[in-house]
């Protein structure tokens, strides 16, 4: 079964995007408003110019507003989060050489969290260019984050993996340290901090969007056209640059799109954990450690995992919502440790 599946990745791929689409239709069906996947269908194909006079049906202002203003935005910016951390999980897997790597490995989550809950108990009324300030604490403090713990990896000019990954845990337990005692002296807050940090598409809109969007599918070709030299890595750095790969130069170029992609994911979402970690292995076991297949499928496997876990977030709790965190956490650990136990059965 397996065999075939890898054989036939064009196709099994199509299949993917195919179901991912149906996925995205039925998720905007969902919610409050009465909504049939059809109304979803006829509404998108209506506004499509050049093929929605070809399609049949009227369509509602109110069916309309729904869909475009509040539904639409949070399965998009959800597909391309998902889609960013997955492809980051799978790029630090290879460089790292390590299946348990994850997009937060460096600490960019911590830095992330510090920022927002800055912004929260300060208390600036206000955006700047139509985003909050609790999402520009959130970047900023992300790439803060990343340039610190780069800069402490670094020796003579050099960074092996093994300093970035100390330097990463360090900073994070840092950071997570200054958190904690931000949230015992601003206990009002509390509340407000922990939900970030748990994730939500609740405020997504296509300005959001915009700013995501470019990073993260520039971001994903830039992965995906160093493939080979990801491959490569699987080696041995050392065999890495006999064959040809200049592995300093592909670690600042990896890291530098790594951390723009989950500092503007992080920002507008909060942390959101396992979609980067379990996707890429999921990946990994079925089509192989090849990078040519895994960077692709692991981007539209990301973006159809956070997708199902936002429609779950939102909808079983309805009219309430969960974290995204929890539910991706929820469905995740369950799945990762029975992979873990067959991998023992097998090995044992």
């Amino acid at each position: 079964m397996k065999k075939t599946i890898v054989r036939h990745k064009g196709r099994v791929f199509v299949i993917l995007l195919l179901i991912y689409v149906v996925l995205a239709i039925i998720s905007t069906s969902l919610g409050a408003a009465d909504l049939t996947p059809l109304n979803v269908l006829t509404t998108i194909l209506k506004s499509i110019p050049f093929v929605g006079k070809y399609i049949e049906g009227n369509v509602s202002s109110t069916h309309f507003l729904i869909i475009f203003r509040v539904r639409l935005p949070r399965i998009v910016m959800a597909s391309l989060v998902g889609m960013g951390l997955a492809v980051v999980g799978a790029s630090y897997q290879s460089l790292f050489k390590n299946p348990m790597a994850d997009p937060y490995i460096l600490g960019v989550s911590s830095g992330a969290a510090l920022g927002a809950a800055l912004s929260i108990i300060i208390r600036i009324p206000g955006t700047i260019a139509s985003l909050s300030l609790t999402t520009i604490f959130a970047f900023v403090g992300a790439v803060v984050t990343t340039v610190f713990v780069y800069s402490i990896a670094q020796v003579k000019g050099k960074v092996t993996t093994t300093n970035l990954l100390l330097s990463g845990s360090a900073v994070s337990f840092l950071l997570s340290a200054l958190i904690s005692i931000i949230m015992v002296f601003n206990q009002e807050d509390v509340n407000k901090i922990v939900f970030w940090m748990m994730g939500s598409f609740n405020a997504s809109g296509w300005k959001n969007i915009l700013v995501v969007a470019p990073v993260v599918l520039i971001g994903t070709l830039v992965m995906y056209f160093f493939h080979k030299d990801f491959n490569l890595m699987l080696t041995g750095e050392d065999t890495a640059k006999t064959l040809g790969v200049d592995t300093e130069k592909l670690k600042k170029i990896i890291i530098l799109f790594s951390a723009v992609i989950i500092a503007v994911s992080v920002s507008f979402s909060g942390i959101i954990g396992f979609v980067g970690f379990l996707v890429p292995h999921m990946v990994r076991i079925i089509f192989g450690p090849n990078n040519k297949a895994m960077i692709p499928f692991s981007a539209l496997g990301g973006a159809i995992f956070l997708l199902f876990a936002d429609t779950l977030a939102r909808t079983v709790a309805s009219p309430g919502e969960l974290p995204v965190g929890a539910v991706t956490a929820l469905i995740g650990s369950p799945f990762f440790i029975y992979l873990l136990i067959k991998l023992k059965r097998r090995s044992g």
